[in-house]
């Protein structure tokens, strides 16, 4: 009976979520609609590094990389022949991507495919090393990879990066993916392999003794998360219709990691709070940065001063919150209606309970 319950206040849940997402798409100005669909991209980005982080324990700084392998493959395969031709003008382009056009679902299928084979070669041979080294590790390759996307002039056009993308990166797209991410995440954590996966990040001397592939495990969730990332890096770049090598810096992976700490590591419903209020506060706290007149507050302008308010807040809640804002916890409807039952017994007992106050029936009074 609970679970045909809880089962129902999921379907609403998710038509309530569905409407608004309509609603959003219609009503939103373009800026705010821009900063809404910029929550779903990092609700994805967040999550496949969780996936990394959190439920399997690998501390890995190579995320950018694989969103650079991403965004670059599905831009590629989606520009017309004519915007190449614009594009690439100190250097032809390869003759075989010249006059490739797919659409943007097989594209983006193509790219996170991309991702998951770069990551899977770039995996193999580094995930025995364990803890910084294993960072340090991920890190460097995701610095080549951005080394390579810079001097490979003919196919991605080197510094000057690719500009005219067609942005397919529309509210329904990105959402409906994030979606499917969330979906992805809850049943790959319910099955045999995320048991498997968070058994290696609590103990994998314990887990390969209890007969676990500690190994191929590790080069699994690192496949999965980077196919994951490439199918965000694609996402981001259809949303701001240009790419280049200067934004898969170490500084991106280090705001994913950011918002995975904050929503807590291993915890699903964390991540994805995480990614909203990060995305959200970053856009509100930019007034910051632009000249002020308020009250005795007089200032012309600093630029960065967004980014020392959100660092002090970011610090505020690590230090009250250690563990993030869910630990590693996540949302249940039997979690919210325990609260409230017992909140309403609370107040029912303050109602019952006799003023301290008053005096006691048949005391003397004074």
């Amino acid at each position: 009976m609970k679970l045909k319950q809880n089962q129902l206040y999921t379907v609403i849940a998710l038509c309530v979520i569905a409407l608004f997402v309509v609603v959003a798409d219609h009503v939103f100005d373009p800026f705010i609609l821009r900063v809404f669909n910029l929550c779903a991209i990092y609700i994805i980005l967040a999550l496949s590094l969780n996936l990394l982080n959190g439920f399997t324990g690998l501390f890995s700084l190579g995320h950018a990389g694989f969103m650079a392998v991403g965004a670059y493959v599905s831009a590629l395969l989606t520009m017309s022949p004519q915007s190449k031709e614009m594009n690439y003008f100190l250097a032809p382009i390869v003759p075989i991507l010249k006059n490739i056009t797919i659409p943007f679902f097989p594209a983006l299928i193509i790219a996170g495919l991309t991702s998951a084979l770069v990551g899977f070669l770039i995996g193999a041979p580094i995930l025995r090393l364990k803890d910084d080294y294993l960072a340090i590790a991920t890190l460097g390759f995701s610095e080549i990879i951005r080394v390579v996307l810079t001097n490979l002039q003919t196919v991605t056009n080197g510094a000057q990066g690719l500009k005219g993308l067609p942005r397919f990166s529309t509210t329904y797209t990105v959402w409906g993916v994030a979606g499917l991410m969330v979906l992805f995440m809850v049943m790959l954590m319910r099955s045999s392999y995320g048991r498997a996966m968070k058994a290696v990040r609590d103990d994998d001397l314990a887990a390969e003794a209890m007969g676990i592939n500690v190994f191929k495990t590790k080069v699994t969730a690192f496949t999965v998360s980077s196919f994951w990332a490439g199918v965000g890096g694609a996402l981001l770049g259809h949303q701001i219709t240009t790419i280049d090598p200067k934004m898969f810096t170490f500084s991106f992976t280090f705001n994913i990691v950011l918002i995975v700490v904050l929503g807590g590591t291993g915890s699903i419903t964390g991540s994805v709070l995480a990614a909203i209020l990060d995305t959200v506060l970053m856009e509100f706290l930019r007034f910051l940065d632009e000249p002020m007149d308020f009250l005795f507050i007089h200032t012309e302008g600093t630029p960065g001063l967004r980014m020392v308010v959100f660092s002090i807040l970011l610090m505020v809640v690590v230090i009250f919150r250690q563990k993030g804002i869910m630990g590693g916890k996540e949302f249940s409807w039997d979690a919210v209606l325990n609260f409230r039952k017992k909140k309403a017994q609370n107040g029912q007992t303050d109602q019952d309970s006799p003023d301290k106050s008053s005096p006691k029936e048949g005391g003397r009074h004074a």
